[in-house]
């Protein structure tokens, strides 16, 4: 029990995560955990009586010659270890239950926090790493609390019935004890102290190895093209060596505890064994409390090595504790979901106005300037637009500009610094979140499908669709005959992101899930930017069918598929520097646009120019 009072009162920050869990977890396994600890409590008494039971063994059988209490005897120990078989049963399986349990209720509570977090938290983290160093979190967290169960229940009562026998059997050789105990005790809190500070590391590289794993894996083409093979395995040998080296350099620490314990309890037991045998030749000291005494002695070893440990063991898995609570605390962002009325019936005219944003302290004001630290540049610089309702407007200019950054503010990716983002004059710092989300649909140049089947996929959606909506919306982005063809038709499992799938065939599933969506706004993002011509074609067709009666802002780099648009609202370095038609604009011979226009009829094949020609005098 002292490791666990100096481990709490030398580490506060410790103390509060292990207070915080305890409060979580213990009050709602509350039945369990009295069960198992019962089943514990009774291991440890029985262990005890073990011990106690060597003293009649010797004095009445191998002594005393009695035959019948050899007998009696040995029914007792045989109904000691039949009950103590059944609660050791039923006490794993306890803490098993309990530990699955509270695996998957972690698990869920991580997910939901995850996902009502922006997406600048998850712009700053590599996917992979995350959910590598989260599920050795959570397996942390369990191995956390059930070594505390375990240990400062099983094996401390355990230790503390025995040396109960010790003393009752000899006092003066039980000194000993409470000699060896502290002694141990302050050798073991250096092994932990280092234990800490590589741990953390050892998860962070093991994220590492799992990253690049899921690299390799997910752009195979690219490295067999570039024949990347070498820097990659180069690369994984790299972390590997070296995560293999932070656990072996823990499993040294740890181990150390063996030879130290080892030593100590040797001393321990041939000075028993000395003193013992002393007094019993000389003194006439009765043999059967000695043989007592040293079982009792011999069985605490195991359960006081295992809470001699304890502390590097609570060490090691409180690191994974404190990365788990570091997500769960990680806090939402108020200005994205502060917003509580719901986005009212209108037509859907979208405006921006005097709009300025930096990525750097997204959703909330930025004050690096007085910290002294160099700000994060200006996205967006005062950015005044509007998009009127039922028409396409078309964001283009230089990359860098700030165009997907617009679509993101709409849709509360994030937070202006400071102007308005309104829809139908309702500020967007006002209305719901999702009441707002529902009414966008939004089509991205990589179309992003999940795990499943297309029905489910497209599903996702508008999940109380019908099979025949589903089908129209299928039909309408020009997916339906090429879905038909698939082996199992609608009910096709998709590969990892649809990779059985060809890149036009993904983008028109996408847009088929934005029109079963069925959403008064249609954001597009360069949604035929890398296909091929035969298939951005079915793309721009089934766009433009999408289109229809929808207020529709559309980023494209290809100015031929937005020259009919309503307005072209041209921004350049964060701001609205220019709009018009396309004609309109095309007259400007010195704007960005004309400019724009003039670098992609030089760059574009001739039978291109001459499509977009022959569109633009459409």
């Amino acid at each position: 029990m002292n490791s666990l009072i100096t481990f709490l009162t030398r580490n506060k920050g410790e103390a509060s995560v292990l207070q915080r869990m305890i409060s979580e977890n213990f009050a709602h396994y509350r039945r369990d955990y009295a069960i198992a600890i019962a089943c514990l409590v009774i291991i440890a008494g029985i262990t005890a009586y073990s011990a106690w039971l060597m003293g009649p063994i010797v004095k009445d059988v191998f002594y005393g010659n009695d035959l019948g209490r050899a007998l009696t005897l040995s029914l007792v120990v045989i109904g000691v270890f039949l009950v103590k078989g059944f609660v050791t049963y039923l006490q794993t399986v306890l803490m098993q239950r309990i530990g699955n349990n509270m695996v998957a209720r972690y698990q869920r509570s991580l997910f939901d926090h995850l996902l009502k977090l922006d997406v600048g938290f998850f712009a700053s983290q590599h996917s992979v790493a995350l959910v590598s160093r989260l599920n050795q979190n959570v397996l942390g967290v369990r191995d956390l609390l059930n070594n505390v169960v375990l240990g400062y229940v099983r094996d401390l009562l355990t230790v503390v019935g025995l040396i109960g026998v010790m003393i009752y059997r000899d006092p003066y050789m039980s000194i000993a004890i409470f000699v060896i105990g502290p002694l141990a005790l302050i050798t073991l809190a250096g092994y932990a102290r280092r234990v800490k500070r590589i741990a953390r590391e050892e998860v962070e590289i093991n994220a590492k190895v799992a990253t690049s794993m899921q690299e390799a894996s997910h752009g195979i083409a690219i490295v067999k093209a570039f024949t990347m093979e070498e820097q990659l395995r180069t690369k994984l040998n790299a972390l590997t060596v070296e995560a293999e080296t932070r656990s072996n350099k823990i499993a040294r620490i740890a181990a150390r505890t063996s030879p130290f314990m080892e030593t100590l309890a040797g001393f321990a037991i041939a000075a028993v064994i000395a003193y013992g045998g002393w007094r019993v030749i000389e003194h006439g000291y009765e043999p059967s409390n000695l043989t007592s005494f040293m079982t009792a002695l011999l069985l605490a070893y195991e359960p006081a090595k295992k809470l001699a440990r304890l502390r590097v063991v609570l060490e090691r898995s409180m690191v994974n504790a404190r990365m788990i609570y570091e997500v769960l605390d990680t806090p939402v962002s108020q200005q994205l979901a502060s917003g509580s009325d719901p986005l009212s019936d209108g037509p859907r005219k979208v405006e921006f106005k005097d709009v300025v944003f930096r990525y750097q302290g997204a959703g909330q004001q930025n004050d690096d300037e007085e910290a002294g630290l160099i700000p994060e540049p200006t996205v967006l610089s005062k950015m005044s637009f509007v998009a009127n309702a039922g028409q396409t407007t078309a964001l283009v200019g230089p990359s860098g500009g700030g165009k997907s950054t617009v679509l993101a503010l709409l849709q509360k990716f994030y937070a202006p610094e400071s102007g308005r983002v309104s829809i139908d004059g309702q500020d967007l710092a006002d209305v719901d979140t999702t009441s707002l989300r529902k009414n966008l649909a939004y089509v991205s140049q990589h179309p992003i499908l999940f795990e499943g089947s297309v029905r489910e996929n497209l599903r996702l959606a508008r999940p109380e669709a019908t099979d025949s909506e589903l089908e129209q919306a299928a039909g309408s982005a020009q997916a339906h005959d090429f879905i038909t063809a698939l082996p199992n038709g609608y009910d096709t499992l998709l590969g990892e992101n649809g990779t059985n799938l060809s890149g036009g065939q993904r983008q028109r599933l996408s847009i088929a899930r934005a029109v079963l969506r069925n959403a008064p706004i249609l954001l597009l993002d360069e949604a035929t930017s890398a296909l091929d011509n035969e298939s951005e074609a079915l793309v721009q067709e089934a766009l433009e069918e999408l289109m229809k009666g929808r207020t529709t802002l559309v980023i494209a780099h290809r100015l031929s598929t937005i020259s009919n648009a309503d307005k072209i609202v041209v921004i350049e370095a964060g701001r609205a520097v220019d709009e018009g038609r396309h004609s309109q604009l095309m007259k400007r011979k010195s704007g960005v646009y004309a400019r724009l226009h003039a670098v992609a009829d030089r760059s574009a094949p001739a039978t291109k120019r001459g499509t977009r020609k022959s569109k633009a005098s459409g």
